[in-house]
């Protein structure tokens, strides 16, 4: 039985969206049921025409011969598949049929044989198992039974007696789409770099849906590993944050030192597998930069005055937490106009700064609980990271952004939210999706500009849905890890961007709250401090 390994966008038959040309890769055991399966009627009777388009030797050749009885004698095409397979021996694959499906999405032009077969090639020059003038590549068929796709068919052995090389083949598929997406005026489709985050399965959707919960366990561990993230300054209170939250986490130790955590895993504990075991998803399998690698480089670039700003657990006054978010607020919009100025003189600055902002918003919609927040943390993700899983290098406009999403973390130990002051930030944000969404446009990259979009919509309706609320937002209140005493409004000023005007710093117990001076530059108390200009 063939089961997917990797696809480079969409998918077919299983409730997942349809793209323009997709490229769908399978690994397989056995390369004799599979040419019966395509040159049979389908399960659903689909299956019309079946005839060779492309393959390793003329199409004509390769064709099997049909019997009296209108069936087809495979006996000979299997024979010459397997053949390089058994030189191979025991050094071959585990899984040793390599299997594509390319398919057009409904509205796209209908492909001739030819072009298929233009198409066929393509692929197998891309990723390498066929390159043009390799007489000595593995051998393979493309079959065409419905007029929208092909299969290809291969046998993970070289004639010359040696293996292949396999190594991102999923990704090599997507370009060789893509070039014929071009070539024939297909509609284009993203590249597969890397800055989508991992989709739910089939079997995970239906899951969900069987269980009653409103999403799969892969998006909501996504979420919350990303929020726990971007509010920690330090690997020990990452995995605190996540148990917190009542998720389960599992740590992967070196071998070598076996102190040393080189990974970790997270589960849902209501979601379980057939054996009663809890389904573990590495970072890796969330998104490209929630492996543990990349976690910890961004904890060593945050520097010690924002670790000592993150474990801080004092109470803070409501003064206080209106200062938090007026002042993530400022930040959003200065970083806002950071991007546009940046978006052509300095690329790297413009690139740090739009993945930090996904830590600012992540942490947003956690503390405020809000769906159409979460939606737009979701959808702005991909905008966020940088291609092929890199890391952008750290620039000011980003750590800023980073120093503000730990002190919106620090803010959830005080209570309720202010309304106002929620809806002013998340307003700030709806404009910075914007802004990294025309960057993404003047780079070329439209499946991150069209996910800032979408971003900024859900951030605009979630403004308009805050503004509309007569009673304040009631924060959540993680467990915290570690309680130190010290002031918080000291710590935090640390570690907040600059350009801030400042915490107001909490009444001291001995005296009544109206005795309290403000400082210098800030209003009065009576009124409250001043947010600052959208």
């Amino acid at each position: 039985m063939m089961r997917p390994r990797k696809r480079s966008g969409g998918a077919f038959r299983d409730g997942t969206r349809s793209v323009p040309l997709i490229g769908k890769v399978l690994p397989g055991t056995r390369v004799a049921g599979l040419i019966r399966y395509l040159y049979g009627p389908g399960r659903h009777e689909e299956h019309t025409d079946p005839h060779l388009v492309a393959g390793w030797r003329d199409p004509a050749e390769l064709e099997p011969l049909v019997r009296g009885d209108g069936s087809r004698d495979l006996r000979r095409l299997h024979g010459l598949l397997d053949q390089p397979l058994a030189a191979l021996g025991q050094r071959g694959f585990g899984k040793p049929v390599w299997h594509c499906v390319a398919r057009v999405a409904p509205g796209d032009p209908i492909l001739g044989d030819a072009q298929w077969a233009r198409t066929a090639e393509e692929i197998m020059y891309r990723t390498g198992l066929a390159p043009v003038g390799d007489d000595d590549a593995v051998r393979w068929i493309a079959v065409r039974h419905a007029p929208d796709h092909i299969h290809i068919v291969a046998t993970l052995a070289r004639q010359d007696g040696t293996k292949p090389r396999i190594w991102n083949d999923f990704y090599r598929v997507r370009e060789a789409c893509q070039a014929v997406e071009h070539r024939y005026g297909l509609r284009a489709t993203a590249p597969g770099d890397r800055t989508a985050g991992r989709r739910p399965t089939r079997a995970e959707t239906e899951h969900a849906c069987r269980r009653g919960w409103e999403e799969p366990a892969r998006t909501m561990l996504r979420r919350a590993v990303h929020a726990a993230a971007a509010g920690a300054s330090s690997e020990e209170e990452f995995f605190a944050r996540l148990v917190a939250n009542g998720l389960l986490v599992r740590k992967r130790y070196s071998q070598r030192d076996p102190g040393h955590v080189t990974g970790y895993a997270v589960a849902k504990p209501e979601h379980l597998n057939r054996h009663a075991a809890p389904v573990w998803y590495g970072g890796g399998k969330l998104a490209a930069d929630l492996t543990f690698p990349k976690l910890r480089a961004r904890w060593r670039a945050a520097g010690p005055e924002a670790e000592q700003c993150s474990r801080a657990d004092t109470r803070l006054t409501a003064a206080q937490r209106r200062a938090v978010w007026d002042g993530a607020a400022h930040t959003a919009t200065r970083t806002a106009r950071t991007i546009r100025a940046c978006a052509l003189t300095d690329p790297a600055v413009a690139a740090d700064a739009s993945w930090a902002a996904s830590d600012v918003l992540h942490v947003a919609a956690s503390l405020l609980g809000s769906r159409t927040l979460q939606q737009a943390a979701d959808s702005y993700g991909r905008a966020a990271r940088h291609g092929y899983g890199r890391i952008p290098r750290p620039a000011p406009a980003g750590d800023r952004l980073r120093a503000t999403a730990r002190l919106l973390a620090l803010s959830a130990t005080g209570g309720e939210q202010d309304q106002a002051a929620a809806t002013v930030l998340v307003a700030s944000l709806a404009r910075l999706a914007v802004a990294v969404a025309e960057l993404r446009d003047a780079q070329r990259h439209a499946a991150q500009a069209a996910a800032a979009r979408v971003a900024a919509e859900h951030l605009h309706a979630a403004a308009r849905t805050t503004a509309g609320r007569t009673q304040p937002i009631k924060a959540q209140r993680p467990e915290h890890p570690q309680r130190r005493a010290g002031t918080a409004a000291s710590l935090a000023e640390l570690g907040f961007p600059e350009g801030f005007r400042g915490l107001p710093k909490a009444p001291p117990r001995t005296r009544p709250p109206e005795s309290v001076r403000a400082p210098a530059r800030r209003l009065k108390p009576s009124r409250g401090p001043r947010g600052p200009s959208p």
